[in-house]
């Protein structure tokens, strides 16, 4: 999920400058005289805004609009314009179900959902040819919401705290961006489309991110949730291995992927719910995009997961398709087209808090025998024992609410700690384990329990985006974790001031970010709870 309704509390307000939030000096302050507001790409002349402190390229595009016969192909390059495009507004997210910053019943932030959506936003401190680093973000949403637009992950505050060039593409989500009908049908109907307009953008960065400003062989890719899984999935196709030198795998740890096959079956229902056959794949381009998200949206309702491979079929996501994507991306080791290329991977502490936010609290009133009934949906007899009595003695002052979700949060963990070792096993490149713990204690609405850090609270500390008004501690904590992201884009190494040395992740020691107002390293964290999962 990309959290926008969950972290709104914690966003930018109003034109506050990010050093005066942050405490820090801009080194945009140190370019002299105004920084150039217009660049050229290979297809035209684009301008943007200039505004706090930065310019502000919003709505490139990158690739031809994917509608009509385009629908469910691969990307093609954007059409060449002459003069001067306006790139001042935030341009169309891809075709969903409307958040709240989208269309004409949103906040203004942007225009509605669309399937003409292959645009990318670019953050610069200036279009002035110098190399600074690349941060190119995958926004989150499990393939099937969220935008490269959304006010978390602004990356104004990048730019101007940290010389960084921030690119952030919105890209086909969903059974228009997943629907994979090549089995199905003659003709040149792609795999994994959406991962593919990832592809395009990458490729657009590399061929032209240097008149923004930026340096096309310094690009980090980062991405948090459905972002990190896209994110795994752009380390795992060989196509993008040449367009990238880092990455950071967030709140996700997709160790596989669905398979070719469950993709295909997953398309038959697909068409056998609209009424179709093979012999009417042809049709598909005709049906509006409102039905084809109602179909999508119905499946979600029966429990089809955006991504993962449940019984019997997959949902709509990032899939091996043995060529886009030739591989799982960490079940059976890492891509070694990806071994050379430094890596971090963390969570949150308390994840699946987030998920529980809407509906009834009753789980965060839970007493012993209520932690029980919750478990025993999943564990039953001795298992069920062990596992409290594990992660009992691992966090004693916990309640059985604090419990129950640090329970069902840690297989995020222990999955991360596999892609860790994946990478390790590879001896190439470093990789650099966290976890966000910043005890945020604003409490669950209608209940007396804190909220940690669930998913997604990361979103506006990394990009710095914590209003003033927020305690002093989670300000630090941004301090902390922007300065460290922006480092690790840097030269590959997560660095900051006045945060302590940041080892890489090896299997004797575990050493492990704790990211907080006091950051610290911590050796192999909740070791029992990582043990019992092995």
């Amino acid at each position: 999920m990309d959290g926008s309704s969950v972290t709104r509390r914690a966003l930018i307000g109003g034109s506050l400058s990010a050093a005066a939030v942050l405490g820090l000096p801009s080194p945009v302050a140190a370019h002299r005289g105004r920084p150039k507001d217009e660049a050229v790409t290979r297809y035209g002349r684009v301008r943007g805004r200039r505004e706090d402190g930065i310019v502000k390229f919003l709505g490139v595009p990158y690739a031809t609009p994917p509608v009509g016969e385009l629908r469910f192909r691969a990307p093609k390059p954007p059409r060449p314009w002459s003069g001067v495009r306006d790139t001042v507004g935030f341009p169309n997210p891809a075709f969903q179900a409307a958040g709240g910053e989208m269309g004409p019943n949103g906040n203004g932030r942007m225009p509605a959902p669309s399937e003409d959506c292959l645009y990318l936003n670019v953050w610069t401190p200036a279009a002035d040819r110098r190399r600074r680093p690349v941060m190119f973000y995958n926004h989150g949403g499990g393939y099937m919401i969220g935008s490269g637009s959304a006010t978390g992950q602004d990356g104004t505050r990048l730019a101007q705290l940290y010389d960084v060039v921030v690119v952030e593409s919105n890209h086909r989500l969903g059974l228009l961006g997943y629907l994979f009908l090549g089995d199905l049908a003659d003709g040149d109907y792609a795999a994994n489309q959406g991962m593919l307009d990832i592809l395009a953008a990458l490729r657009w960065t590399r061929d032209n991110i240097a008149g923004f400003g930026g340096d096309p062989d310094n690009v980090m890719v980062w991405g948090e949730s459905g972002g990190g899984a896209k994110t795994a999935a752009v380390h795992t196709m060989p196509a993008a291995a040449p367009l990238f030198g880092k990455a950071s795998i967030e709140s996700a740890a997709p160790l596989r992927f669905p398979t070719r096959a469950g993709a295909t079956a997953r398309a038959e229902r697909t068409l056998d719910l609209l009424g179709l056959t093979r012999a009417g794949i042809r049709s598909l381009h005709e049906i509006p995009a409102a039905r084809l998200l109602e179909i999508q949206q119905s499946e979600a309702a029966n429990g089809v997961a955006p991504w993962g491979d449940p019984a019997p079929l997959p949902g709509f996501g990032a899939f091996v398709d043995g060529h886009v994507i030739p591989r799982h991306p960490f079940a059976d080791g890492a891509a070694p087209f990806s071994a050379g290329k430094p890596l971090m991977v963390g969570t949150t502490r308390d994840e699946m808090v987030f998920f529980s936010l809407v509906g009834p609290k009753d789980i965060f009133r839970i007493d012993d025998a209520g932690l029980r009934r919750e478990l025993g949906r999943t564990y039953q007899g001795a298992e069920l024992d062990r596992i409290i009595d594990v992660f009992r003695r691992s966090r004693p002052r916990a309640t059985p609410a604090q419990l129950y979700f640090a329970i069902i949060t840690s297989p995020v963990w222990r999955d991360a700690i596999r892609i860790a070792e994946a990478k390790v096993a590879q001896r190439r490149a470093p990789v650099y384990m966290y976890q966000l713990a910043y005890p945020d204690p604003t409490l669950v609405p209608g209940t007396d329990l804190p909220l940690g850090s669930p998913h997604a609270s990361d979103i506006p500390l990394k990009f710095a985006n914590t209003a003033a008004d927020r305690p002093a501690g989670e300000r630090a904590t941004a301090r902390h974790m922007s300065a460290l992201w922006a480092g690790f884009a840097r030269d590959g190494r997560p660095h900051a001031p006045h945060v302590p040395r940041w080892p890489a992740y090896t299997l004797p020691r575990r050493a492990t970010m704790w990211l907080d107002a006091d950051c610290r390293i911590v050796d192999d964290p909740d070791r029992g709870e990582r043990l019992y999962w092995n």
